[in-house]
């Protein structure tokens, strides 16, 4: 089944990628290998998931912000690359979780980007992973990923 099969199925409709704001690129390729910078929730236009994971953020609001933000990288590869298909893996995801010190729970909050990739790209979706907790994220973000991608 092709990615957009997949996509079609799962309902999801890509969004126009997010222009960067800031002095860099939405995705840099090097041979087979597509890096995308780091993507937040962004749905409709904003921010759809602002504060920290624990503290007024749910558990489930911030899977759904990893979530929102797989979305949004696969937004950019199409972009850089026309077609999903070309995907040949989900290398590595990187995810940033705004949350205060006392939470725990980063790898659980990064599921929601994880097992969309697996969704999605069926075994090609599994990847390298890390998760760390942050202070904060631009725009107020709770959820920020960025991924690579080994693209055929």
């Amino acid at each position: 089944m092709s990615v957009e099969a997949n996509l079609q199925k799962l309902g999801i409709t890509l969004p126009q990628p997010a222009a960067p704001v800031a002095n860099y690129i939405g995705f840099n390729q090097v041979g087979s290998l597509l890096v995308v910078s780091g993507q937040i929730p962004f749905k409709d236009g904003k921010v759809a998931f602002t504060g920290k994971v624990g503290q007024g953020v749910t558990l489930e609001q911030g899977q759904e912000a990893a979530r929102l933000c797989f979305i949004n990288l696969m937004a950019q590869v199409k972009a850089a690359v026309g077609d999903l298909d070309r995907v040949k893996r989900v290398v590595r995801l990187g995810g940033f979780i705004a949350a205060g010190p006392d939470f725990t729970q980063h790898a659980v909050v990064m599921n929601g980007a994880s097992d969309l990739a697996v969704a999605v790209f069926g075994d090609a979706g599994r990847h390298a992973r890390t998760t760390i907790g942050v202070p904060s994220l631009p725009a107020d973000a709770a959820v920020e990923v960025e991924g690579m991608f080994e693209i055929g």
